[in-house]
């Protein structure tokens, strides 16, 4: 087995993990707060990662420049707001559901990418997004019966535009630290990504916390009175990433992309066994139809 295939799945794994630990917390910090605790319990770690593979590795750390501050200012504060998106979604729908929303971000960076860039969409590819489309649509009228009217009106709500807007702002995200990474000059894409991610995690934590000292102080209180939950949620957000990082170092990002879907997986287990939801067999083929859409979309 090659390397990337364990070192993916590990990172869905933990990616899947993080988001249930904050759905638990988002009941008792809020949304604010339950999004803080991933970057401000997260980037002691990221920092030392990226020290590690210095002192460790013997890799040289890139020198930052203003494109590189720009792109992780502007990547930095999408992910702030996409994962305020996400976590508001759980109060809304459940774990799995809301989960499956956020997979949309594939789906729309390619039409973004076509409205914005111009770049060619292949028929294989309209195929997948329809499909996908598909799936979201049934997401989202899985609790109604089955009508144009019901669909019209559940994909204009409040809930799917949320969770529609959480996968758009996620990919611009993504993007963002893409640029980032690519506009340093270090010693290879591992180094690059490490130090891109313990600057932009840094950043997000300062954010975050004169944010909340602005809008309520007692915020900063409850995260660190939870700091037991909210410290396990920024171990497992830092290592998920350093395994993303290190997965698309060693494979082609579509094939780590694809294999990364596996999240699903765990999260109807989390779904099922931690929060004790039912899902039913509608959402069921929702999910697997978005699923089956962005796959679709990486290969082609």
């Amino acid at each position: 087995m090659e390397l990337w295939i364990p070192i993916t799945i590990a990172a869905a794994f933990l990616q899947n993990l993080r988001s249930a630990l904050q759905k638990h917390l988002q009941g008792s910090l809020g949304t604010r707060g339950a999004s803080f605790v991933r970057f401000g319990y997260g980037f002691p770690l990221a920092i030392l990662y990226a020290l590690s593979l210095h002192w460790i590795a013997g890799l040289a750390f890139p020198a930052l420049n203003w494109t590189f501050a720009v792109w992780a200012v502007i990547g930095g504060l999408a992910q702030i707001f996409a994962t305020m998106l996400l976590v508001y979604l759980f109060s809304l729908r459940n774990f799995a559901v809301g989960t499956a929303y956020s997979k949309t971000e594939p789906v729309q960076a390619a039409i973004f990418g076509f409205i914005l860039l111009g770049e060619r969409i292949t028929p294989g590819a309209v195929v997948a997004i329809i499909v996908g489309v598909i799936g979201v649509m049934l997401i989202s009228v899985a609790r109604s019966p089955l009508s144009w009217r019901n669909t019209f009106a559940a994909l204009t709500g409040r809930t799917a535009l949320i969770g529609i807007a959480s996968g758009g702002v996620f990919g611009v995200s993504a993007v963002a630290y893409r640029s980032a990474a690519l506009s340093l000059d270090g010693p290879g894409p591992i180094m690059n990504a490490a130090v891109t991610l313990a600057c932009v995690t840094t950043f997000q934590t300062a954010f975050m916390l004169i944010w909340m000292l602005w809008k309520d102080k007692n915020e900063i209180v409850q995260v660190l009175k939870s700091w037991r939950s909210s410290s396990l949620v920024g171990i497992t957000g830092v290592m998920g990433s350093a395994c993303w990082f290190t997965a698309m170092s060693l494979q082609q990002v579509a094939y780590v992309r694809a294999l990364g879907q596996i999240e699903l997986v765990f999260t109807f287990m989390a779904s099922y066994f931690l929060f004790h939801e039912r899902v039913n067999r509608t959402e069921v083929a929702g999910c697997l139809l978005i699923v089956c859409g962005i796959l679709g979309l990486l290969f082609w």
